[in-house]
Formats: C-alpha cells, structure tokens, sequence
C-alpha cells in the first residue's frame, strides 16, 4: 500500500498525527529593535555605560538597540516597567546597586529576585570619600576622628534613599564606629553640587561623577571604597588603610530581562554582551571612568547579588533605617 492511500484511509478513520520534527522558529531578534531600559536619569554612570555598550550590541545582535531611560523612584519605575514587560527578549534591563537595597528601605511594587532574570554584571565602580576645597580635615583619619568626638555634628549628602551615596557611608558608619548625619538631594549631580558648596561635610561618588572635580581642585578625595588603591589617584588611600578593617563598596552595573524569558535569549544577550565587553574600545572606556569590567555569567551574576542584599539588608537593619 502507498503511502497517500494510508494517509487517506488514517484520515477517513479519525486518526491524526504530528510531525515529529519541530518547525524551525525565528531566532531572536530577528531583525526586530531591542530597548535597554536605564531606570535612572540620563547623564549619570549607568546611562553613560549603557550607551556605550548598545552603541556596538547592535551589530552583535544585527539590529537596532535603543537606549530609554524611565527614571523614578530610586529606579523603582523602571525597574517594574521591565519586570512587567512581555519576556520576549526585547525589553532589557540595565541597573545597578539601588536594586539590591530599594527592597530594605521600601515596599516594592514587584520582586527583584522573582520578577527578574540576571544576564550579566557588566561592571564596578568604586567611590571616593570627598570633601569640599575648603574642608579643614586634611586626611581621611582626621575626618573621622572629627565624627567620632561629634557624633551626629558632620553631614553626608546623597542622591536619595536607595542610592550607594547613601548607603556606603552607612557602611563606613557602622565599620569606624561613627555616627554621621545624611542629607538627601533629589540627585547625585545636586549632591556633589552641594560638596562643592560646602552645604554638606563630605560625600561619597562614584569616580566617574566625582573625578573630574578632584582633579580640577573643587573638591578633595580623601580615601576610595575598592579594595586597592586606583591608578589613577595613587596617593588616595583605601577605606580599609584609614579604619584598619575590611571595607568595599562599589556601585555595581548589570543587565536583566522579564522572567519568563527562553534561556536560549539569555545565554545569547549574556554571549553578546561579554563579546562587547571585550572590544578595545569599550575596554578603554571603562578603564578611563575607572571601572573595572566584570561579564559574568548569569549564575555568577545571580549569587553576587545575593551577597550584596544580605549586605545591604544588613547595612539597613544596623543603622535602624526604617521601611516606607
């Protein structure tokens, strides 16, 4: 028997059947564009770095990605916005520390670590501890030898809560044993403004926002938040030399995609990402904002962030800060 008159008697019969083997699907992007979500302002260091990053994914992925920025909140805005979004691989996250602390410090409209897939850390940036040009301390050790004698006297500025400016002199706080006052401003740029000005005693930055002004003079860098001293300002001592015990802290970039997102998209954004991360030029970049670029893999990614919410959540609890 043929096989059209088998398939015509199985059919006459009620008999159905599958092809076995699957049709071929669309690999993504397939052409379509791919928005990387910055949720903070645009001309800070995630915006900068994200820019940077989709300028050459573009031709990794052979389409167009766009950068869109939906600040508020902390990051809170766009981060939901993402979580929220379909989990199709073309609405990217691009974030950075305040994902790790906002949800010990606030009641969160989604959940970081169920709504969110880790793809890569891109990179860290460390932070230096500055003071205005006309600061009497000269040394990081007579900044808190001040605040330890006045506690509550000396002022720290930020750009809110959620931020690392925030909380890395919490952290330094609770390490040296000091106690220091926080002022927030609605941004980083109006707290350096503010260090600048003399309204607040010290701030914490990153290098990228705060370089330029120690090296112009405006402000002084007393002591930076990496474990070593940074190339570029080798006579500023780590935090750790200044309190003789274990101190980091860096604001931390990474990308994210909606849960629910096929491994096969992440494996291939991570791939893809790394390969940017290696191109000369990006490399120089980053190296020229003083950070240092990581890659990691999505489970390196994922158990890095479980650290730093422990830590956090830690930081927050220590220094009695209370949830909204």
């Amino acid at each position: 028997m043929n096989r059209r008159l088998m398939n015509a008697l199985l059919w006459a019969a009620g008999v159905t059947f599958t092809l076995s083997t699957p049709v071929a699907m669309a690999a993504w992007p397939d052409g379509k564009p791919v928005s990387i979500v910055v949720p903070y302002a645009p001309g800070g260091t995630a915006d900068a770095l994200a820019r940077l990053i989709a300028q050459h994914l573009g031709t990794k992925l052979s389409t167009a990605v766009v950068v869109v920025n939906k600040a508020g909140a902390s990051g809170v805005i766009g981060e939901q916005a993402v979580a929220q979004a379909s989990p199709d691989g073309f609405t990217v996250l691009y974030d950075a520390t305040p994902l790790s602390i906002n949800p010990h410090l606030q009641k969160m409209p989604f959940d970081a670590e169920k709504d969110l897939i880790p793809v890569t850390q891109v990179g860290v940036t460390p932070m230096l501890l500055t003071v205005p040009k006309t600061s009497t301390f000269a040394t990081a050790q007579d900044f808190l030898k001040a605040a330890k004698q006045s506690p509550g006297k000396l002022t720290f500025g930020s750009g809110g809560q959620g931020t690392v400016q925030y909380m890395a002199p919490e952290l330094m706080n609770q390490a040296a044993g000091v106690n220091m006052l926080h002022i927030p401003y609605k941004s980083g740029g109006l707290a350096v403004t503010a260090v600048i000005a003399a309204e607040v005693d010290m701030g914490f930055f990153n290098l990228p926002a705060i370089s330029g002004h120690v090296k112009s003079g405006t402000v002084r860098a007393l002591a930076i938040t990496s474990a070593q001293r940074n190339p570029a300002f080798p006579d500023v001592p780590t935090v750790t030399e200044v309190i003789g015990k274990p101190y980091e802290s860096y604001e931390w970039n990474g990308i994210f995609l909606p849960k629910g997102t096929s491994p096969e998209i992440v494996n291939r954004l991570q791939v893809a990402v790394k390969e940017v991360l290696a191109i000369p030029e990006v490399k120089a970049k980053f190296e020229s904002l003083g950070s240092r670029i990581v890659a990691s893999t999505p489970d390196e990614f994922r158990k890095y962030l479980a650290g730093e919410t422990q830590r956090w959540a830690a930081t927050v609890k220590a220094a009695g800060i209370k949830k909204e």
